[in-house]
């Protein structure tokens, strides 16, 4: 008998060995897990004393995010999210013009093959990347950054890597879902390949700009098409099922996504607009990524997107692709550039600059 208390969940026999609780093995093929869930009781989450003073301020000063808050947050119509959304770009618009002018980025609206793009141009431009394109995708669930809004990640990483970058304002729904953004992607990419050599672009971007990148990967492998030299998949929303394993664990954590429930859902269901969510143009980590451009991944121990980022990592390597992987402690999902100005943020973007000197050159 065990001498400390063992929980005893009620559809497994547990074994107590010192005071600790073993769970069996079971042997269930992956794709038919056991029905069997873990009740967590409350639980006190104290401030990561691993990640800098910086971010440990920031949620010292935030607060617990509020789940029920973000289930909320869901529009009753398709008029009201139309208004929420043009609200939030226009803010965000905003913010990036002041961005670009304190980065000293030069922003030019463009239109290529009916799409809308940003070239984002740095005042000053490294030798290595004099020939060279940074794609960026932005995120925003598939339904956010329309727009100039589209901008800020390109205008960092162009200030920052000294290179130039473009951003491509694809369509999104309601109006536009799954495969316009896809489409875009691509359409804009077959237009760059006149001017640039595959081996100067890069492609990226983060939460649904990450997942985007890599599925407009798997399309222009589809296609025959030569792929970007490199990609920067920020915490990237790989899979828009509620399948991936931190999806579970860290709600109510992640201070940013809070929940997968709530407008993160809506937004994925607008965006398959009724297709299989497990298409690989969808959600890339069911894709073939054998042949995939060098990659490199961040996340956070608060991400939800933890485990999407964990899973694409392993697909990446499993596929003999190079992979990158860096996970920073205490940071949420998208913190690793939204707390601009941290020693994780400074840390990332060096990483981002020196990933394409080596895989642009």
């Amino acid at each position: 008998m065990c001498k400390k208390k063992c929980q005893v969940f009620s559809s497994l026999k547990t074994v107590c060995l010192s005071g600790v609780l073993m769970m069996p093995v079971i042997g269930v093929a992956a794709d038919s897990p056991p029905d069997v869930e873990w009740q967590v009781g409350p639980r006190t989450v104290p401030v990561p004393a691993g990640a800098s003073a910086m971010i440990q301020k920031t949620l010292a000063e935030g607060g617990q995010p509020s789940i029920q808050a973000r289930l909320s947050e869901i529009p009753s119509s398709d008029e009201a999210a139309r208004a929420l959304v043009a609200k939030r770009d226009k803010k965000n618009s905003e913010k990036a013009q002041a961005l670009a002018k304190r980065m000293n980025v030069k922003v030019e609206e463009d239109t290529i093959k009916g799409v809308k793009v940003f070239w984002m141009t740095p005042d000053e431009i490294a030798p290595e990347f004099q020939n060279s394109l940074f794609v960026q995708i932005h995120g925003g669930a598939y339904v956010v950054g329309a727009g100039m809004a589209s901008t800020p990640g390109g205008i960092v990483v162009a200030n920052t890597a000294k290179i130039k970058a473009m951003s491509i304002d694809y369509r999104m729904p309601p109006d536009h879902p799954f495969p316009a953004a896809v489409d875009d992607v691509v359409a804009v990419y077959k237009q760059l390949l006149k001017k640039y050599s595959h081996k100067k672009i890069a492609i990226g971007g983060g939460s649904a700009g990450g997942g985007l990148s890599l599925a407009s990967v798997h399309k222009m492998k589809a296609l025959g098409l030569k792929t970007p030299a490199a990609i920067i998949a920020g915490t990237p929303w790989a899979d828009l099922t509620k399948t991936s394993d931190s999806l579970y664990t860290l709600e109510g954590i992640d201070r940013a996504l809070v929940t997968y429930d709530g407008p993160l859902a809506a937004a994925a269901q607008a965006y398959a607009n009724g297709h299989d969510m497990k298409d690989p143009l969808i959600s890339p980590v069911y894709g073939d990524f054998s042949d995939f451009p060098p990659t490199h991944l961040v996340t956070g121990t608060r991400d939800l997107f933890l485990s999407d980022t964990a899973r694409t990592h392993r697909a990446l390597r499993k596929a003999g692709a190079i992979a990158d992987l860096t996970v920073f402690e205490g940071i949420s999902h998208g913190e690793h550039l939204s707390i601009f100005g941290s020693p994780e943020s400074q840390e990332y973007l060096a990483e981002v600059a020196e990933f394409l000197k080596r895989y642009l050159n």
